[in-house]
């Protein structure tokens, strides 16, 4: 990148982030009453149990909102009609870096959108406002009691509700961010694949991606998923063998990077030379299936009804590949798909990995419930403009589910010689990031 080139950079996401602050100044405004404050609070630092050794931290959604600061006991104060404030309580402490790491194109545009207020200890915050008066949202509902703000004035539901609604859709500052997550991602999957390919380990394949986006672990917006072959059909695999699969057939690595609080979450499934033909087949058609639920997205659709397409795309790719003797209509109605498929086709996506508000009603709270036959499908919303969220079918030969199909009602429905060939496949899953338009969709992890 030139010079001129970063420095336009610069000014454009300064510009941008200020346009955040004041949308969110405005929306924070619609919803307090006259004269209501509120203290959003960054969170307090935790330790393990019977341990002097702190827990990683990660900021609450709504204070990251507001500022790309992943630092404990930092506050956002918000009353209507006042420029918010911005107290930064940094310890003077020689154990450890207090340095806020701010990203330098962001920080003169933070002490412009805000009112900074520094400060050595959180003792000074009630110095500074009278705390009984506020609302207060944050993860220490102890620590606000005991400043004697009131019990319904903690974390109030007539507050998250409309605030976490609202997150679904997102400003231009905030894709700009997951433009960039993506961006990196990608480039830390394409070291993994490659380290893959090469015969690498799940830990060596682990750490690739990570050098290759320049993160350290906790540093990334979830915990990085890395199988080889079985391990690909465990949705949440948490861990990294050390040891090398010799002739591997497949990795499947759910990763993700994240930039100003803003993580992007990518899963892509590599078949290697050793890979079953029809697990090979079965990959190229997750991609391209995955693709057309993209481009059934715009607004006013109903997320669920994607989930739906990625159901049904499911259930064809079974026939096609001979995995299932009965009709695709069959497969769905007697939910034999959806065994192959077990988890949701995807989840609204911004500072937290899972967006808050993914079944909420409206503003004012309620809830829509997934349909019974996929109950852990995490969103039920109706589609809008800058709405950001993934898209992920998957296709898994997971024995725990598909054993009691075998002595069932449908073990003439599948065809079992070929399922048992492919369970050592594990699974597939494909993962884009997806912004919707006016018209459309932005997919923002294929450029």
């Amino acid at each position: 990148m030139t010079y001129e080139s970063a420095t336009a950079r610069a000014e454009t996401q300064a510009e941008t982030y200020a346009s955040h602050v004041a949308t969110l100044t405005k929306k924070y405004e619609q919803i307090l009453a006259a004269g209501q404050s509120v203290l959003i609070h960054s969170g307090s630092e935790q330790h393990y149990f019977g341990d002097d050794r702190g827990i990683v931290f990660q900021a609450f959604g709504h204070f990251a909102h507001w500022l790309p600061v992943n630092r404990p006991d930092h506050f956002v104060l918000v009353k209507a009609g006042d420029k918010p404030r911005y107290f930064q309580v940094v310890p003077q402490d020689f154990w450890y870096d207090q340095s806020l790491q701010i990203d330098t194109d962001l920080e003169p545009a933070i002490h412009e959108a805000f009112d900074v207020v520094r400060l050595s200890s959180i003792d000074g915050i009630a110095k500074q406002t009278d705390l009984t008066a506020c609302d207060y949202l944050g993860p220490d509902p102890a620590w606000a009691a005991a400043q004697g703000i009131a019990q319904a004035k903690i974390n109030a539901p007539a507050l998250l509700a409309p605030l976490d609604f609202a997150r679904a859709v997102k400003t231009e500052y905030e894709i700009d961010q997951l433009r960039l997550a993506n961006q990196q991602g990608l480039v830390g999957h394409a070291a993994a694949a490659e380290c893959f390919l090469g015969g690498g380990s799940e830990f060596e394949i682990h750490n690739a991606f990570l050098q290759a986006c320049s993160l350290l672990e906790y540093e990334t917006p979830y915990t990085n998923i890395v199988g080889l072959d079985t391990n690909a059909a465990v949705l949440h695999y948490q861990h990294k063998s050390r040891a090398r699969v010799p002739n591997a057939q497949l990795l499947l690595i759910d990763a993700g990077s994240r930039v100003n609080g803003y993580g992007s979450d990518i899963t892509r499934t590599t078949p290697s030379q050793h890979c079953h033909p029809v697990m090979d087949s079965l990959i190229t058609g997750m991609v391209a299936l995955e693709l057309e639920i993209v481009a059934s997205v715009k607004p006013g659709v109903a997320y669920p009804s994607l989930h739906d397409q990625a159901i049904a795309g499911v259930a064809s790719l079974l026939v096609e590949h001979g995995i299932a003797k009965v009709a695709k209509s069959e497969l769905i109605e007697r939910r034999l798909a959806h065994a192959f498929m077990p988890h949701g086709v995807g989840h609204l996506l911004g500072i937290q990995v899972h967006d808050v508000g993914g079944h909420q009603r409206n503003a004012s709270g309620g809830r829509v419930e997934p349909p019974a036959h996929s109950p852990a499908l995490r969103t039920t919303r109706m589609l809008s403009e800058d709405m950001v969220f993934t898209v992920e079918p998957g296709l898994y030969f997971i024995p725990m589910l598909l054993d009691p199909l075998r002595t069932g009602d449908a073990r003439e429905a599948l065809h079992w010689p070929l399922i048992d060939e492919l369970i050592p496949s594990g699974g597939i899953r494909i993962e884009d990031n997806i912004r919707v338009t006016a018209t459309g969709a932005e997919n923002l992890t294929r450029r």
